[in-house]
């Protein structure tokens, strides 16, 4: 193995070799090739390259398969040296001195720009010049508490911009329809030479700033749309007769887009008069119903193969009022082609969320997301070897978004039954019986209790180009109202479960190029559940596992844990959870070819319980899990289809043949009988 190892880095390097050799081949006579950018400061002014480099004209290439090449040009140097110091006056650092030297070796050029940051002012003073008008005072001086121009404040242009466009943007709430960034224009006095600076904050004083109110308003939307006029007039928070504000026609933006029925939402405001303004809002149709297809399958060397397909039918607006139905099936199918084990799970589903927060009139609610009341119901049907169940589920609650960033749900009552029967004899002799921590688990049950999720992520976008973060957490609790309502463990004949769960996810994406999908993906889970009172342990189904498409890809899904616990004993298709879960996960996406992109990733993980008084099954780090992986993913614009192939680097299940120890795997076993896994999925796994 260390010879392959040995020539395979020699042919990688070889080929890194030749991509270079062969771009700069390309060059015509008197040609250099731009090979980097250097940026150097002087001094300890706390610049970073990062602050100076977008403005250098001239960029080297990326890495890339395919050889690249830029060209240097000797023009773009001297652009950029007077680019960066306008920058650098721009953000405050003035008078700047930029300087360029170019290194050339081998018709490689590298350029280096040194910086000498410049001068610096505070500001001492801050005073305002308005336009006649008590009321446009009284409401401009409402605001100087927000504003940052005050004593002590670096000067820049930057800040003054931005202090622009915030200022007119509070007065646009306040009445005053023609309140732009054009009106404020600054003085600044510098002559001080002590490194302080006054400030004068102009504003138009050509005529005196008039507050507006709201003329007619008027909705449009295609004839094939068929909605319910007062859905859209509850919407709407632009009334005629009151003060124009900014606000209010953001709001309004907001609740008609988030109804999901509009393809666009125009809002279009029109002087009407000495101070009146009129409202037009234009919608145009999206299309109301479709389907969603999701697919993962998965394979390891054992020969085990999982299909997981996925179909859901949407209708955005059954009743004319906006309301969503989605109807979904999934499935669970796990077989060997080599022999007849056999295990199939099949689901059907219904929900219908309602534009509106029962008990309350849209019109009512004045925020800019409205929530959404949601009624959902399902049937799970499992057969397995060892046993069979039927899931039964329904679930009543609420959802939003508020400021755009933070997503809620939550569930004041959510009921499971679940009824298991041709429970194999084997199984439950050799299994159930012998080990009643695992017996109490596969038992018919009732679960009725509350639960919830918030989830808030720094950007917006559904899939974001840029650098963003995650977090997300899930709560629940089951069985306590029903523990106060009667003393008896059971109702109706079935006992009821009391637990609690909870789950935190915090996730990391920086984006590392511009123009292209270089990232690191970072991931950090953490779950624990604890039964108490009138249970012993949780439910099957409110288990923890890991392994799969999205999760320790170097196992199939429930085929790892909990803790060290050996593989197999019992089930003759894995189903591995535990009542605790750690993971962390890291993953570098880089572009390849075409629509292809590649990725490496690295994980580790593990469940464990909790209550087990086994040898290997309690919480231990120690038994820690750990994979790699390379995959392969085509980004398809509407999907990104991606192939995962995971390697087990440690594998902490005890055997005999390890003498009951955890196992590093090193690179001769890694493609040995169960040490691989591949996986197909569509979207990203995080």
């Amino acid at each position: 193995m260390r010879k392959v190892s040995v020539l395979g880095l020699a042919v990688l390097a070889a080929a890194v070799f030749a991509v270079s050799c062969g771009s700069t081949r390309q060059l015509a006579e008197g040609e250099y090739k731009l090979a980097r950018n250097r940026i150097e400061f002087a001094g300890e002014s706390g610049l970073k390259a990062g602050d100076v480099s977008p403005y250098i004209k001239q960029q080297p290439a990326a890495f890339s398969l395919k050889p690249e090449l830029v060209v240097y040009d000797p023009d773009l140097v001297d652009a950029s040296v007077e680019n960066i110091r306008n920058h650098l006056d721009y953000i405050g650092w003035y008078n700047s001195g930029v300087e360029s030297e170019v290194s050339v070796k081998k018709r490689k050029v590298t350029v280096t720009y040194r910086i000498t940051p410049g001068d610096r002012y505070t500001l001492s003073t801050v005073s305002y010049d308005l336009p006649p008008g008590d009321a446009f005072a009284a409401d401009f001086y409402a605001d100087t508490l927000h504003s940052p121009l005050r004593r002590g404040m670096l000067l820049s242009e930057a800040a003054l911009a931005e202090e622009s466009e915030r200022y007119a943007s509070y007065l646009r709430t306040k009445g005053y329809f023609d309140a732009t960034k054009a009106l404020f224009r600054y003085v600044a006095d510098t002559l001080s030479h002590d490194g302080t600076a006054s400030l004068e904050v102009l504003v138009s004083d050509k005529t005196p700033m008039r507050k507006y109110r709201i003329g007619s308003v008027d909705i449009s939307h295609p004839k094939d749309l068929k909605i319910r006029e007062k859905v859209l007039r509850s919407l709407n928070m632009v009334r005629p007769g009151a003060v124009y504000s900014e606000t209010d026609i953001n709001k309004t933006y907001t609740r008609f887009s988030a109804m999901r029925l509009f393809n666009s939402v125009g809002i279009e405001m029109t002087p009407a008069g000495e101070d009146l303004v009129d409202c037009m809002i234009n919608l145009s149709r999206a299309e109301l119903q479709g389907y969603k297809l999701n697919m993962e399958m998965s394979t390891n060397s054992t020969g085990l193969i999982g299909i997981s397909p996925q179909f859901n039918y949407f209708h955005k607006n059954v009743f004319r009022g906006g309301e969503w139905l989605n109807l979904g099936f999934t499935g669970n199918f796990q077989f060997r082609l080599s022999d007849h084990t056999r295990s199939n799970e099949i689901g059907v589903s219904a929900g219908l969320s309602l534009p509106r927060f029962l008990g309350f009139r849209t019109s009512q609610l004045r925020g800019a997301n409205i929530p959404r009341t949601e009624f959902n119901i399902s049937y799970n049907y499992q057969n397995r070897p060892e046993y069979t169940r039927d899931l039964f589920s329904a679930s009543y609650g609420y959802s939003g978004m508020t400021r755009g960033r933070l997503t809620y749900q939550f569930y004041p009552l959510q009921v499971n039954l679940v009824d298991l029967y041709n429970i194999d004899p084997d199984f439950e002799k050799n299994t159930l019986i012998r080990n009643p921590y695992i017996e109490y688990s596969y038992q018919d049950h009732l679960d009725a209790g509350i639960g919830g999720m918030v989830y808030y992520s720094t950007s917006p976008d559904i899939n974001p180009k840029t650098s963003y973060s995650y977090i997300r957490l899930s709560l629940d609790l089951s069985g306590n109202v029903l523990s106060l309502l009667t003393k008896s463990p059971f109702i109706l004949g079935v006992p009821f479960a009391q637990y609690a769960r909870t789950e935190l996810t915090l996730g990391r994406t920086w984006r590392l190029g511009k123009n292209d999908t270089r990232a690191v993906a970072a991931r950090l889970v953490a779950g624990i559940g604890y039964a108490y009172g009138n249970s012993s342990v949780l439910p099957y189904e409110k288990k923890f596992f890991v392994g799969g498409a999205n999760s320790m890809r170097g196992w199939q899904s429930r085929t790892l844990g909990p803790g060290g616990e050996p593989r197999g004993e019992g089930f003759i298709i894995p189903s591995q959870v535990g009542d605790v879960r750690l993971e962390a996960d890291l993953e570098y996406r880089f572009p390849l070819v075409w629509k292809l992109e590649g990725a490496l990733f690295a994980e580790v993980g593990n469940v464990w319980d909790l209550k087990y008084t086994g040898d290997w099954g309690g919480f231990s780090l120690a038994s820690l899990a750990a994979d790699w992986g390379v995959g392969l993913r085509a980004d398809l614009g509407i999907i990104v289809v991606r192939v995962d192939a995971g390697v087990k680097l440690r594998d902490p299940a005890h055997t005999e043949e390890r003498g009951f120890a955890p196992a590093w795997i090193g690179p001769a076993e890694w493609f040995n009988l169960d040490t691989y896994a591949l996986h197909f999925g569509v979207g990203y796994p995080f």
